[in-house]
């Protein structure tokens, strides 16, 4: 399948529909996902607060490509291609750890935090370390969120920094540690994952621990048939919280009200950690949800944030990472424990995997067609399909110039 293909079968969807079988299963089309969209895309890959000190590092994959984000000991955060300079070995596994430097284990290449090579030995004299740096990766911090892109020239960020900074700053993300991550494997294509990902269509069926404080029943963008959303936009306005809504075409933010009788996003509806990252008004101030094309979805609430990251692995192979962030000062086992923290979320993780590996069965069946969403249950669901075709468009006509 060449681009011609792809550009064949992003023709040939109909408006408000799904996307063509061959889209979600063929590895042809996988592969122009991985140049056309997460080569061109500002990801959002972890938090700051992951990257305290220097040395800190979170190292992971996009598709086949590893990434490598570090804490320099200027206090800068740099992304790297995770690809020694030498024969190409990866430098650090994916995971997190601390390194005074980083050494590569296959010849011992060794690089400062900033990138620059220190040492490589055995090389000759005329060697010049100077031209063998790491590869660099643009990045960016955005409120507390750490964003990469691996484009030459990636896309205007300005935006989102400054329309999402105040909606976050209230939830203390510079005060916030990782309390847990999770990552869970998803044999579904991305774009099913993220599909099912952005509606609640299926969610008083499929989730009904998280239908206890979710608003479920809410019309396409947190839209209410009662006056829910006045009440809550005027506490809000006198606990001078910022809502919303706010965004572009690749990313959005609300705050928006969680159910009668329900302060939290927990199985039972009340909290589930003693030290709030956000005590104003009580903590009762519903969920700030924001989401990112092409892959991610967080909410910040009172007590935590969860993240929601799916990365793209195989055709029909998504690993879904899942990150809950707490209060630097509260104390596991005093403040909060895992178990009741995670509940409601790994809940929700696990029927969900299940959903999208169902879905997926059903788009490989020769039976299959592009169906059509419902615009009031499934408009962010339509939204990120059609961002995914515009974007594919956009990069389809790049190619051809």
């Amino acid at each position: 399948m060449n681009l011609g293909d792809i550009s064949a079968l992003l023709q040939a969807r109909p408006v408000g529909h799904s996307l063509p079988q061959a889209l979600y299963t063929g590895q042809e089309a996988f592969e122009f996902d991985l140049a056309a969209i997460f080569g061109q895309s500002w990801l959002f890959v972890g938090f700051e607060a992951e990257l305290r000190q220097p040395g800190d590092y979170l190292s992971f994959m996009i598709g086949r490509w590893p990434v490598l984000v570090v804490h320099g000991r200027d206090g800068e955060l740099r992304a790297f291609h995770n690809s020694c300079r030498h024969r190409g070995s990866i430098l650090c596994k994916p995971g997190e750890g601390h390194v005074a430097r980083l050494i590569c284990p296959y010849h011992s290449w060794t690089y400062g935090l900033d990138g620059r090579l220190l040492a490589a030995g055995r090389m000759p004299e005329v060697f010049d370390k100077g031209e063998h740096s790491l590869k660099p990766i643009h990045l960016e911090r955005v409120a507390g969120a750490v964003f990469v892109c691996l484009a030459e020239t990636p896309p205007d960020i300005a935006t989102i920094r400054r329309d999402l900074t105040p909606l976050l700053a209230p939830h203390n993300l510079g005060h916030a540690k990782l309390a847990h991550q999770a990552t869970l494997v998803e044999y579904a294509n991305w774009k099913l994952v993220m599909e099912n990902g952005r509606e609640c269509y299926h969610c008083a069926s499929g989730h009904p621990e998280l239908s206890r404080s979710f608003p479920i029943n809410a019309s396409a963008y947190f839209d209410f048939a009662d006056d829910t959303a006045t009440r809550f936009e005027r506490r809000m306005a006198d606990l001078a919280m910022p809502m919303g809504p706010v965004g572009e075409d690749w990313w959005q933010a609300v705050r928006f009200p969680l159910n009668d009788g329900t302060v939290a996003m927990s199985t039972d509806g009340q909290f589930t950690v003693n030290k709030l990252m956000c005590d104003i008004g009580g903590g009762d101030t519903g969920s700030l949800r924001w989401a990112i094309e092409p892959n991610n979805f967080c909410h910040s609430t009172a007590e935590y944030t969860f993240a929601f990251s799916a990365y793209p692995v195989s055709p029909t192979e998504t690993h879904v990472v899942s990150k809950w962030l707490v209060h630097e000062d509260a104390v596991e086992g005093v403040d909060y424990d895992i178990a009741s923290l995670t509940d409601l979320w790994t809940r929700t993780n696990l029927q969900d995997k299940e959903l999208a590996e169902n879905n997926q069965l059903g788009v490989n069946s020769p039976g299959y067609t592009p169906g059509p969403y419902s615009p009031d249950a499934e408009s962010l669901t339509m939204r990120f399909v059609d961002w995914y075709c515009a974007k594919a468009n956009a990069y389809l006509d790049r190619a051809a110039r």
